[in-house]
């Protein structure tokens, strides 16, 4: 196997591994308090982890041209996914939202599926040397941000958005294009920020939050500036977080990354922070190193929307953007997310391995 593609799995484990220590310290007393198991959260996540390192495994195998050939079936498959979270019986609705699909013994989230299938399919097309695809991209995103922002689900959306449109840069863009998509995103982000109340007083929070003045509506902002303040340079240890006492909301998900830094302070908040800038060095260099453009595409696109993941999570955390629902890779709870960002590492380390042959 090659030297990069076990580099980045090995980063890949000691992620997910800080994330199974960090969500028991987050999740233990409400865990306790709401269902009466304080290991209800680690146990859940625990199981997906093996299954994830055993996905990667295979999908690092997988033969490249199989991959490409796969592309539009895989698309076409989760765009049947997409709908049938609103199927009665099918589709499971939480506090107003259809993003999951019940499959009984589990739940499944399809949009976080798309994020593999979209960039796969995307790989395969624009390594094609087809001109004058502008307006069948655009049509394409649309059509598949639409069924995910119908969930509704606006920060899925939005990393779909980034990734698909860097990959349509890398592969050669002409500016006038670039401009075009830039405008329409920028409208639509604009356009769904203020059809929804919730969303406006997400933003309205984030634009005036001050700690001089706090606001019923900037509570969640201001669990988590005492959170990681709290944790000074070297935080106040592990289990003695006191954000996890069910003062921050979204502890174990979005904002998990507050009670981690309060018990790790700026030195393990920076340790964290630089594994995830090298998961994305090394992904770009197994992009670089990539023979083809196929494969180029893929690991860019991959790295692409695990690194803006990881970038806007933590970046809503300092209050640099809004909060947007978006969960940090490898650390939030999630059994979907998991088990789809072990098959995105699995493709890269596919890449970098029929890289290292040819």
């Amino acid at each position: 196997m090659n030297k990069v593609a076990v580099l980045i799995f090995l980063l890949t484990i000691l992620l997910s591994s800080i994330g199974l220590f960090i969500l028991y310290e987050s999740s233990s007393y409400t865990a306790l308090l709401n269902l009466d198991d304080r290991f209800y959260f680690i146990k859940n996540q625990a199981i997906y982890l093996p299954i994830g390192i055993v996905l990667a495994l295979i999908v690092s195998k997988f033969p490249e041209k199989k991959l490409y050939a796969l592309s539009l079936p895989f698309l076409l498959a989760t765009f049947i996914l997409l709908i049938a979270v609103f199927l009665p019986g099918l589709g499971l609705e939480l506090k107003g939202s259809h993003r999951w699909i019940d499959l009984g013994f589990t739940v499944f989230q399809p949009s976080e599926l798309l994020k593999i299938s979209m960039t796969l399919y995307l790989a395969a097309w624009f390594s094609s040397k087809e001109k004058g695809r502008v307006f069948a991209f655009l049509i394409l995103l649309g059509v598949f941000c639409g069924l995910v922002m119908l969930q509704p689900d606006l920060g899925t959306t939005f990393i779909i958005s980034i990734t698909a449109i860097s990959l349509f840069f890398l592969s050669g863009a002409k500016i006038k294009e670039m401009l075009l998509i830039g405008a329409i995103l920028s409208a639509g982000v604009i356009f769904f920020i203020g059809t929804a109340s919730y969303r406006l007083e997400r933003f309205s929070s984030f634009r005036e939050f001050s700690i001089e003045n706090p606001t019923d509506n900037t509570y969640h902002l201001r669990q988590i500036i005492l959170g990681i303040g709290s944790g000074g340079l070297l935080g106040v240890g592990p289990g003695n977080s006191i954000q996890k006492y069910a003062y921050l909301p979204e502890n174990t998900t979005d904002s998990i990354f507050a009670i981690y830094a309060e018990e790790t302070g700026f030195i393990g908040s920076l340790f964290l922070i630089s594994l995830y800038l090298g998961y994305t060095l090394l992904g770009f260099l197994i992009a670089v190193r990539s023979k083809d453009m196929f494969g180029r595409l893929l690991a860019s696109g991959i790295t692409i929307f695990i690194s803006a993941q990881a970038l806007i999570n933590l970046s809503s955390q300092a209050i640099i953007v809004p909060l947007t629902g978006v969960p940090l890779p490898f650390i939030s709870f999630g059994g979907s997310s998991m088990i789809i960002n072990f098959i995105a590492v699995g493709l890269l380390m596919n890449v970098a391995n029929h890289s290292n042959k040819k």
